[in-house]
C-alpha cells in the first residue's frame, strides 16, 4: 500500500500573465461548439468571486516564492469554463509569460485516454477484458515472476506465476509489470534497463510494439491480478490497440477521440506550427528555474527524433482545454458533439473498484483508467464528492472531475524535483469550496 502511494504522490507533482474564456461550453448532450476564446472571466451565478481571488492569490504567491515557475487552472461547472488562467513564466530563461493556450507535457494523464480508446473497441465485442493478453500478443507466453536477482550483472531467476496477465490487470495496474527507471524497486531498474525497454517517452527510432515485445519476455514482479503495482501496461494496451484496430495508435486516437472532441491540440509529436506553445520542462537549480537537461530522455520528445514511439502510457502532449474536453465527456455520459464515445454503462465499469481493498482504507480505489474517491476520501475532505475521478503527470500535472457537482478541476504545471509545490492540493481544496 505504501507503495502505491508514494506512485500517486509522484504523479500529482504566479503575476496573472493571461485570462480567457469566461463561461465557455465544453461539450454536452446538448452543445455542439468546442471552447470559445473571449478575454474576461465573469462571476457564474453558482461561483464565489471570493475562492477566485484565493486561487489567484495561490498561484500567484507560489511563483512569487519560487515554489514553481508557473501553472495555468482551469476550473468548468456544468459543461462551462469559468475560470482559466494562466501564471508566471513559460520559460525562466527567456522570460516569456504563461499564456493558457501553451501545450503541456501531460505523461501519465495520456494513460486514461488509453484506457478509453481500448473501451471503446471492447464495446464492439472485438475481446473480453479477462482474455489473456498472450491471446493476441504471443511475445507475452507463460507468464514468469522474479525469483533472485544476481547484483554482479542483473541477470535473474524466475518461477512459473499461477495465472496469466489479462487486459483487466494492465489497465488497473495488477499485472506484476514493472515500469523500468521510475520503478520502486531497483531490480526491476536495472533488469529493464539491461534489456533495453523504453520507459516513457523518446526521441529514439522505436515503435511501441517493438518495446512492448522485448518487455513480455521479462519476470513480473508478482501473481497478476495480485497487488497494484503501478507500471507499463498502458504502452501494452496501445501496442494491443494496434493489434485488433488494425490502425497505428495515433491515428486510431485522432480518428476515434481528438476529432470528435474537437481535441487539436493534443498529439504524441505536434505539427511545427505548434512548437512554439510547447513549454520547456524547468527544475531549480541554486534557487532558479532552468531548464531541465537531457537525462534519460529528451524533455524535447514532442518535437524531435524518430516520432515513432505512442506511448498509451505517458506519450501525449495538451492543453488544458483539450483536456477538459476529454473529462467533460466524461461528466456528459460519454457523449460530445452530437458523438457517443462510451455507454453509461462502460463509464460505471471502468469507474468501478478494480483493486479490491490493496489500497486498504484509504481515500480512493483504482478503476481501469481513474483513481476514484470513496467514501472515506469525501469524509476526509478537499477530495471532491464519492466518485471524483482523477490522476496526474509526471511533469507536475493533475486534473479531477467531479460527477455528483459537475466540476472539472486542471492545473498544469511542467517541472522536475519540486520539493515545496503545495498548489495541487490548495487548488483542489479551493475548487470545491466554490460550489
Amino acid at each position: 500500500m505504501k507503495y502505491a502511494y508514494w506512485i500517486l504522490s509522484l504523479l500529482l507533482f504566479t503575476s496573472c500573465s493571461s485570462v480567457r474564456a469566461p463561461n465557455r461550453s465544453i461539450q454536452s448532450e446538448s452543445a455542439t461548439q468546442p471552447i470559445a476564446s473571449t478575454s474576461t472571466v465573469e462571476k457564474s451565478a453558482s461561483s464565489d468571486e471570493d475562492t477566485y481571488q484565493r486561487i489567484d492569490n495561490i498561484l500567484t504567491k507560489a511563483v512569487e516564492d519560487g515554489d514553481i515557475p508557473g501553472a495555468v487552472a482551469l476550473i468548468a461547472h456544468q459543461g462551462e469554463v469559468v475560470y482559466h488562467k494562466a501564471f508566471g513564466q513559460a520559460d525562466n530563461t527567456t522570460k516569456r509569460k504563461l499564456e493558457t493556450d501553451d501545450i503541456f507535457r501531460i505523461a501519465s494523464q495520456t494513460k486514461a485516454i488509453t484506457s478509453t480508446a481500448v473501451m471503446m473497441l471492447w464495446e464492439k465485442g472485438l475481446f473480453q477484458l479477462d482474455d489473456p493478453i498472450s491471446q493476441y500478443i504471443p511475445e507475452f507466453g507463460p507468464a514468469m515472476i522474479l525469483d533472485s536477482f544476481i547484483e554482479a550483472d542483473s541477470s535473474y531467476l524466475v518461477r512459473p506465476a499461477t495465472s496469466q496477465i489479462t487486459i483487466r490487470h494492465l489497465l488497473s495496474h495488477t499485472s506484476g509489470l514493472g515500469y523500468g527507471v521510475i520503478d520502486g524497486d531497483q531490480r526491476f531498474k536495472k533488469i529493464y534497463a539491461k534489456a533495453g525497454i523504453t520507459d516513457l517517452f523518446t526521441t529514439e527510432n522505436i515503435s511501441i510494439g517493438e518495446s512492448v515485445k522485448k518487455l513480455a519476455q521479462l519476470p513480473l514482479h508478482h501473481e497478476p491480478g495480485e497487488r497494484f503495482t503501478y507500471s507499463e501496461g498502458l504502452d501494452v494496451i496501445g501496442y494491443f490497440i494496434e493489434i485488433i484496430s488494425g490502425q497505428s495508435f495515433d491515428e486510431f486516437l485522432r480518428q476515434h477521440i481528438f476529432d470528435p472532441l474537437k481535441m487539436d491540440d493534443t498529439w504524441f509529436y505536434l505539427p511545427d506550427s505548434m512548437h512554439s506553445r510547447v513549454i520547456p520542462v524547468q527544475q531549480k537549480v541554486n534557487g532558479t528555474w532552468e531548464r531541465y537537461p537531457i537525462t534519460f530522455y529528451d524533455p524535447a520528445y514532442p518535437m524531435k527524433g524518430a516520432k515513432r514511439f505512442f506511448s498509451g502510457g505517458a506519450g501525449l502532449s495538451s492543453t488544458s482545454a483539450d483536456y477538459a474536453k476529454f473529462l467533460q465527456m466524461y461528466l456528459d455520459g460519454g457523449t460530445a458533439n452530437g458523438h457517443r464515445l462510451l455507454s453509461r454503462m462502460t463509464i460505471r465499469t471502468i469507474m468501478a473498484n478494480q483493486i479490491d481493498d490493496s489500497w486498504g482504507d484509504g481515500p480512493k480505489h483504482y478503476g481501469l483508467a481513474f483513481g476514484v474517491v470513496n467514501d472515506h476520501g469525501e469524509a476526509v475532505g478537499g477530495q471532491g464528492s464519492k466518485g471524483t475521478f482523477d490522476w496526474g503527470g509526471y511533469f507536475n500535472t493533475q486534473y479531477f472531475a467531479d460527477p455528483q457537482q459537475q466540476i472539472i478541476g486542471i492545473l498544469m504545471k511542467q517541472t522536475q524535483g519540486t520539493d515545496s509545490d503545495d498548489t495541487g492540493w490548495q487548488f483542489r481544496q479551493a475548487v470545491f469550496s466554490l460550489f
